[in-house]
């Protein structure tokens, strides 16, 4: 079951957040990885900037979770991470099928790392268009707050 979640379930997200996201480690550049992944105060500045976070409930568990931030011309998938143990089970795709529902005029951006393949391969599969180089800086720049390291090992998807 696919729910929205909010600022009062920080723990749940992120708990899902920070297991799915050890995956990076040793993928990403060293100075990008934190443990944990993303902190409690980084969840709440990312509610507090307008992300509504959706999860997917299996038996009465949070597995997966993925947000959706609306801009002016724009609707940005953040932070979109399941279980390990849930991985490859469907979590992701019934959450991107659901963004998808919900969010019916609006482009889609979504960023990730440039090194996780698997990934970009997930939102590929869904219609998602890797970005060129010079087109992704400009969208990373314009519609995220990130470092320019960040930027630099990172990818954009357009649907």
């Amino acid at each position: 079951m696919i729910a929205e979640y909010t600022n009062k379930e920080l723990s749940s997200i992120l708990f899902v957040i920070n297991d799915a996201a050890k995956k990076y480690k040793g993928v990403i550049p060293d100075d990008c990885w934190n443990d944990p992944y993303m902190s409690e105060q980084e969840l709440v500045n990312e509610f507090s900037a307008g992300v509504r976070m959706y999860g997917y409930n299996q038996n009465n568990k949070l597995v997966g979770v993925m947000g959706i931030q609306k801009l002016i011309n724009v609707t940005l998938i953040r932070h979109a991470y399941t279980l390990t143990a849930h991985q490859g089970r469907g979590v992701g795709k019934s959450l991107l099928n659901f963004l998808f529902e919900i969010n019916q005029n609006n482009l889609l951006l979504v960023g990730t790392w440039q090194d996780a393949t698997w990934a970009i391969r997930f939102y590929e599969k869904f219609g998602f268009v890797l970005q060129e180089n010079n087109k992704k800086n400009q969208l990373l720049k314009k519609y995220w707050n990130i470092s320019s390291k960040q930027i630099k090992n990172s990818v954009v998807l357009k649907k």
